[in-house]
């Protein structure tokens, strides 16, 4: 499959890593947001990203220019017509996320693929809205996109073979090392790193150590490059509740039970990074 043109559809932190990675390497892209300012705010982060990459030689101005020029936004996915693949990357809620997918379904050039980034909700599930589950896969990359080798790529109890070896075609074009999981809770990535987040969290509500010794001790004695709670803030403390949840509702054991700790810090809006408070402060430049 010579896919050639990509409608993301969301354009925050995930989705225009997503749209700068496809369009910097060749693709033509739909940018779809709710709103035209939207969409303009992730084109200016497009822009700044690739002006970042540029600064250290990862591409040049002409690359720069060029990837803008194959990003085009829209409001809907009517408004991409004809794409071959679509990722949709919206916040993590399941009715949304089917809204999305019914509207992809609709607009879809035939034998289009539909991916979804979502980091832990079932991918089977998100299928059931589409006239053609088969076409249906997860495309996790990893944040932040433009910088991170790894995709998750999960296939769902319908996703065909021919999906997932063009999916994972696709993600090597991309520059990306795809790795292959099947459909469960959390998938591999968040059902091994949130449970180790969750327990971190545990360690500091039980007065076991410091937050500082918590992070030290995973950073330089198992080679961890942040440490579970500086990490947890910069993924979102809000997140990694949602992402929790999901692990025990979908496997119904205690052991994925989230952290009292963490629910109380979302309670209190201390979301991590993104509200300037977590388990560390960020005071806003």
């Amino acid at each position: 499959m010579d896919i050639k043109r990509v409608c993301v559809v969301g354009g925050g932190t995930m989705g225009n890593g997503i749209a700068h990675v496809f369009a910097l390497k060749g693709f033509e892209v739909a940018l779809v947001e709710a709103k035209r300012e939207l969409a303009d705010k992730a084109l200016a982060a497009i822009s700044r990203n690739l002006d970042r990459q540029a600064a250290k030689g990862v591409v040049t101005a002409a690359d720069k220019d060029a990837a803008l020029l194959r990003i085009r936004p829209a409001l809907s996915p009517k408004e991409a017509p004809g794409f071959q693949f679509a990722v949709e990357a919206v916040p993590e809620r399941m009715d949304l996320k089917k809204a999305v997918f019914r509207d992809l379904d609709a607009a879809a050039a035939p034998g289009a693929i539909l991916a979804t980034n979502t980091s832990s909700l079932p991918i089977t599930e998100i299928a059931s809205v589409v006239k053609d589950p088969s076409r249906v896969i997860g495309m996790h990359f990893m944040n932040p996109v433009p910088v991170m080798k790894l995709v998750e790529i999960i296939r769902g109890l319908q996703t065909s073979d021919e999906t997932c070896q063009a999916t994972r075609e696709l993600a090597l074009k991309l520059g990306k090392t795809p790795a292959m999981a099947k459909d469960f809770p959390g998938f591999i990535s968040n059902r091994v790193l949130m449970p180790m987040i969750n327990e971190a969290i545990f360690c500091l509500m039980e007065g076991v150590s410091t937050k500082e010794d918590i992070d030290a001790i995973m950073r330089l004695g198992m080679a961890h490059p942040l440490g579970p709670l500086q990490l947890a803030d910069y993924i979102g403390l809000d997140v990694c509740l949602a992402i929790m949840e999901v692990l025990h509702q979908g496997y119904g054991d205690s052991k994925y039970r989230p952290c009292p700790l963490l629910r109380q810090m979302v309670q209190a809006g201390r979301l991590g990074v993104k509200s300037g408070a977590g388990f560390y402060e960020y005071p806003k430049k």
